[in-house]
């Protein structure tokens, strides 16, 4: 039964068809056309299947690689078995997991091999599995080398400062973030520190690898963005940073809710919610469980979800809210309240509290400006009103283009069937110009 299958290399193998011994076979072929020979029988391949024994990583694994199509960059990359294809279900949460986690997701950047996104069914269960799991302890190593206080004060200062600027400078941050990332992963998987140390460390891994999702996520980069959530969350968890792990959960549920899958968003932040702490990430949850609820026409437990962020917002808090959620404010509530009510049928409620949310926005929010600009802009379509649509798009566009945000340029153009229709309205026809040129 292929449930019962637990080794990756057990799950490519069979959805290729093969045989250990047709798998052998062809480790055998590989060898050959190298001019080399291989002893590997199916005897062999049911050793490594079962974690009896790990092929030889300069011998066997680059055959391997060959016959699965896999570029040895992965290979020396990622290591054993992580590497191997079909890797489309999220690694179980653990602190063994958390840097081979955090390297799959660092591969994706290099684009050297294609990433299956995970299936929102899969997303679910770890967001179970994350909810009812308490974080294990940091795995113990003997490496040579002891972290340097002086040089984490450093990754976290400047990992924080990248962070900041990773929406407004997206396209000079975004390798400084990686090679950041890489840097903080090599001390976790090659240095000693105490467990408190252990903890800095991981949680700086998460709040990069949630910054580097976000930009994948803008870039459209859906299954990359997947991997460095899913990575994110592993680290967050290890570090036992559980108001960390539930934002993060919601950015997967975020995404879901981006890809129309409103029903896995809302389950995910069923098991997310609970277990928040501070108010402010509790308010953010609760406005993204809105928004799915609104999408699935769930009205009544849409206001309730809307109620409880407004009044989860208003409790006051002797701690600082965390970094990742320390904007959330009453602007977001009310223009994610709006789009809420749009989606309800609500049009003219939703249109003040959108209104106002845009107005409350500061000058470094720009990206969530222009992407509430596009949904008042869509709702102003739904209602008939095409001109005021069009100058609301073109607003959008213009902050978009600005910041270099390809995601929110995207919304804007997906608008263009809907404003077709009214090219010769005022303002259409120069919008629909504009759409072509950057289409």
């Amino acid at each position: 039964m292929d449930d019962e299958i637990r080794h990756p290399l057990a799950h490519a193998r069979r959805a290729r068809g093969w045989s250990q011994e047709e798998l052998a076979l062809r480790i055998r072929r590989a060898a050959a056309r190298r001019g080399l020979r291989s002893g590997t029988r199916g005897s062999r391949v049911s050793k490594w299947e079962t974690g009896r024994a790990d092929p030889d990583e300069a011998e066997s694994q680059p055959l391997i690689a060959e016959v699965f199509g896999i570029d040895y960059a992965a290979v020396a990359h990622l290591g054993w078995p992580y590497w191997l294809p079909g890797q489309d279900m999220p690694l179980p949460l653990g602190p063994h997991n958390a840097v081979p986690s955090l390297r799959e997701a660092l591969m994706t950047s290099l684009d050297r091999r294609s990433f299956i996104a995970y299936t929102s069914a899969s997303l679910a269960v770890m967001a179970h599995q994350w909810a009812i799991t308490e974080p294990g302890r940091f795995p113990r190593t003997d490496p040579p080398g002891e972290v340097d206080a002086e040089m984490l004060d450093w990754l976290e200062g400047a990992g924080a400062e990248l962070i900041r600027l990773a929406t407004e400078r997206r396209h000079h941050t975004r390798h400084l973030l990686d090679a950041h990332l890489r840097a903080v992963t090599d001390l976790i998987s090659e240095s000693r520190y105490t467990a408190a140390t252990g903890q800095r460390l991981h949680t700086l891994a998460a709040s990069l690898a949630q910054a580097i999702a976000w930009q994948h996520f803008d870039e459209r980069r859906h299954a990359s963005a997947g991997r460095f959530w899913h990575a994110a969350l592993h680290n967050a968890h290890t570090a036992h940073q559980r108001d960390l792990g539930a934002g993060i959960l919601s950015d997967l549920a975020y995404q879901l809710l981006w890809l129309r899958d409103a029903r896995a968003a809302a389950d995910i932040l069923e098991h997310a919610i609970p277990r928040t702490q501070h108010p402010a990430a509790r308010s953010l949850l609760h406005l993204r469980q809105a928004r799915a609820l609104a999408v699935l026409d769930e009205a009544g437990q849409c206001r309730r979800a809307l109620a409880a962020a407004e009044k989860a917002l208003d409790t006051v808090s002797a701690d600082p809210a965390p970094a990742w959620c320390s904007w959330m404010s009453y602007a977001d509530l009310a223009a994610d309240g709006g789009r809420c009510l749009a989606d309800l049928g609500q049009r003219r409620q939703a249109h003040r509290l959108m209104d106002q949310g845009i107005a409350l926005l500061p000058t470094p929010r720009s990206k969530t400006k222009s992407v509430f600009l596009t949904y008042q802009a869509e709702t102003y379509l739904r209602d008939g009103s095409p001109d005021i649509a069009a100058e609301t798009a073109t607003r959008s566009l213009d902050l978009a283009e600005q910041i270099d945000a390809p995601r929110c340029v995207a919304m804007v153009r997906d608008l263009e069937p809907a404003f077709t229709p009214h090219a010769h309205t005022g303002g259409v026809g120069e919008l629909l110009e504009r759409l072509r040129a950057v289409g």
